[in-house]
Formats: structure tokens, sequence, C-alpha cells
């Protein structure tokens, strides 16, 4: 792919891969399967779909055997075989996919990368390259989307193969939701509560929130000192971001956001009550249940101490009777 000027790359920016969860479950799989623990190696496989242009569906993927030098990037080794042999496979259980790209489990870009990418243009005219990061330290979609670009400087410079960064989704049809509920279902962990669960998820997405701030915050102070080149593109998408941030100065805005959070805080304060007042009567009921038990118990102790005390009289009158006929006896 040759992009000459600044609209060319500018619309290939704008388009969009949409990654179903099928495709992220086999890369994962394929992962797993293929890589020990605690290895860096990286697996590569074959992505297939539909490119409509300004966006890209990856329904289906397939990986392939590949293998390269982790001290030499240059040396790696592709099996094109087996890659014509799923192919012809692949057709004849759904025409609509084609061939659309490759990926590989990084999680980073290589200096093999191009090279490869290179290679499949036999195959496809327009590949992307989509990188799944299966073992992700930070929140967020795994995927990372590139095409593969020549850029042609205005100076008249040699010309430069880079790869451009695009957006990434990951969206899954009605069939797909079931099963990755179902999925989900299965690994949950059991001793969590919902209610702990939907908090968890929200301090994810926090997380996630704030290091994308950082992102935004770390690029516009390189841009400020002069580090990085001014991207329009990004102002832009900053700009819009900004705009649809609501007006704090605005006093029916602020009263509607008052009203809200006193409303839920006032919900709150009810539900710390009400835990407050089960807890002491639980404390209450525990305390009168056990001294009940104190009570029937001491009622039993006595009890038995005085079956004990008539046992013993009964046997004191048993051996008085017995010395009082014996002495009878002695006196016959």
């Amino acid at each position: 792919m040759v992009a000459t000027t600044t609209e060319q790359l500018s619309a290939l920016s704008n388009t969009t891969v949409v990654v179903h969860p099928l495709v992220l479950l086999s890369v994962a799989d394929h992962h797993a399967r293929s890589v020990p623990r605690g290895s860096s190696k990286r697996v590569v496989g074959i992505l297939l779909g539909q490119d409509n242009g300004t966006s890209i569906n990856v329904a289906n993927s397939f990986g392939i055997p590949f293998e390269e030098d982790e001290k030499d990037s240059k040396t790696w080794f592709l099996d094109h075989n087996y890659i014509d042999g799923m192919w012809e496979m692949f057709k004849k259980v759904n025409a609509r996919e084609r061939m659309i790209g490759w990926y590989h489990t990084g999680p980073k870009l290589r200096a093999s990368d191009q090279e490869i990418n290179d290679l499949l243009k036999r195959y496809i005219a327009r590949p992307v390259m989509v990188i799944v990061d299966v073992r992700p330290q930070t929140v967020g979609i795994p995927t990372d989307a590139y095409f593969a670009v020549e850029e042609i400087k205005d100076d008249g410079t040699e010309t430069r193969k880079t790869f451009l960064h695009v957006p990434s989704s990951i969206e899954a049809e009605e069939a797909e939701e079931i099963g990755v509920e179902h999925l989900l279902r299965d690994i949950k962990d059991s001793t969590t509560t919902t209610l702990a669960t939907r908090v968890a998820e929200q301090l994810a997405s926090l997380r996630g929130l704030q290091s994308r701030l950082g992102d935004i915050q770390s690029y516009l102070v390189e841009v400020a000192s002069g580090k990085m080149p001014l991207n329009h593109q990004i102002s832009y998408h900053l700009q819009d971001a900004l705009n649809l941030l609501p007006d704090l100065n605005d006093q029916e805005l602020t009263q509607s956001f008052s009203t809200t959070t006193n409303d839920e805080m006032l919900v709150v304060y009810l539900s710390s009550l009400l835990r407050a007042v089960i807890a002491l009567h639980a404390l209450v009921d525990n305390k009168a249940s056990i001294g009940r038990a104190e009570l029937e118990e001491g009622k039993g102790d006595k009890e038995k101490e005085k079956g004990k005390g008539a046992k013993g009289e009964e046997k004191d009158d048993k051996e008085k009777d017995k010395s009082k006929t014996s002495s009878d006896d002695k006196g016959l």
C-alpha cells in the first residue's frame, strides 16, 4: 500500500478494524498451545473476514507454522504451503470470508513485521496487521491494528516504509455474545457477589480512562515542548472530546448534579442505618441465645447434683440397714 498524499493517509487512518471475540479466543488458544510459559516467542496467523473499505470485519482466523530467531530478527520461517491448504479448506466452509490480513502476539512491533507483510501481499492486496496482546499488563482493548504504508516526503528524500496505526474495536454478533456470556459465567469467581463484581468492573474502567488521559497528557506535553510534531487530526479529536464535556459553570446543571448526588447519598445513608440496625439486632439476639443456653446448662447441672445427692442418701440407708441386720443376727 503506497500512500503518496496526506489525503490518502487520512482516509486510511479513518479505517476501523472490527475484531470479533472468536478471533481473540482462537489467538489465545494458539498462543497457549504453541508457546511455553515465560517465553517471549510469538505466534503468527491469518485473519479472515470482509474488507468493506472504511471498515474491516475480522470474523475468523487460523494459525500458521512460524519460527524466528530471537537473537536475529531477520531470520524467520513461514510455511506458504500450509496457508494455501488451509485457505482452500476455509473457502469450502464459508465462501464469504476472505483473507484480509495477519496477526501476531508481539506484543509490540518487530523488525521483521515489514518483511512478513510484504510476503503476505502475494495473497492479500491490502493486508491489515493486528497485534493481539495475550498477556496484557494494562486495562483496555488488547488489539492494535496497522497498515503498511510508504511515506513520500516533500523534501525529495528517500521513501520510508512504516506502519500506520488505525483504530480497532471489539464487536460481537448475537450468537457470539451468548457464547462469551456462558464462557464468562463458567470462569467467574463464585466467591464474589454481584455488587463486588460491578464495583470491580467500574474500577477497571476508571483505571483504563486514567491511563488514556495520562497518554493524552504526555503527548500534549511533548508537543508543547517541541519533542513531537503537531498532528492536526489528533487535535481535532481532542477538541471534539472537550466539546462534549458539560459546562460546570451553568447554575442549572450544577443544581441538577447536586440534586442527583444528594439523592444517591440519601440512599447510601439509609442503607448504612439499616445495616447498623440489623447488626445490632443480630448482636442482641446472639447474646439472648447465649444467655438462654447458659441457663439451661445451669439447670441441668443442678438436677445432676440433686440426683447424685439422692443416690448417696439411698446408699447410706442401705448400708445402715445392712449393719442393723448384721448386729441383730449376732445378738441371736
